[in-house]
């Protein structure tokens, strides 16, 4: 039985899978640095900390972790503006499980950005708890994200449905042990081993209803 319903936000609720590669590339090149075909993969799933140690590590970005993660978050925020690029159908999917279950928010994203979407698309009020990566021990694909929303939400991960879009997102939410809803990412789709994981497989958020979600 579902008792609650975790998303995904990145990629799920909002479009940004792609701000987040093409602001990261270009700050990456504008430092100095080399952004490799690899890292957007790499990347994704990422706690802040992570991925921004991972910058200046692998991809050769100048200044501390902290510095780059501050950098990359202004320029998200310029270009959220006030109108983040939230995926057509999301919002009425998530206040349609919301009306059945309580809902919440597990995110790579860091919390500015989680507040921003939230408020930008008026669900600000029916999230019950948004949990960002930058909060837990490790990122995606660990599982620490789902499991402290889950925690928050005060429902056992067995109990709570999650919505994913990416390889290491899936992967994160299958070992908190939740029953996993992906809907793949068109621009850089999970790999067929982490979709396997999945025990839904969606076309569109449009098809997530309720009777998708119990099953």
């Amino acid at each position: 039985m579902i008792d609650a319903v975790v998303f995904d936000l990145d990629g799920v609720i909002v479009d940004s899978e792609h701000v987040w590669d093409e602001v990261r590339a270009a700050y990456t090149r504008e430092s100095g640095g080399r952004y490799t075909d690899r890292a957007t993969r790499d990347m994704m799933g990422m706690s802040s900390l992570e991925w921004s140690k991972y910058m200046a590590s692998e991809l050769g970005v100048p200044g501390t972790p902290e510095e780059i993660n501050a950098a990359v978050v202004e320029r998200m925020l310029a270009r959220y503006g006030e109108a983040p690029p939230l995926i057509p159908g999301a919002v009425d999917a998530v206040r349609a499980i919301a009306q059945r279950w309580p809902v919440g928010i597990a995110s790579s994203s860091n919390r500015e950005l989680i507040d921003v979407v939230l408020a930008a698309s008026g669900l600000a009020d029916l999230v019950r708890v948004a949990v960002s990566s930058e909060e837990v021990a490790r990122g995606k694909p660990a599982p620490d994200v789902y499991l402290e929303a889950a925690r928050r939400l005060g429902v056992e991960p067995s109990q709570c449905a999650a919505v994913e879009d990416s390889h290491n997102g899936i992967r994160s939410a299958k070992a908190a042990g939740m029953r996993v809803l992906a809907i793949p990412n068109r621009q850089f789709p999970p790999d067929a081993e982490a979709l396997a994981q999945a025990d839904v497989v969606l076309a569109s958020v449009s098809e997530l209803t309720p009777e998708v979600v119990a099953g």
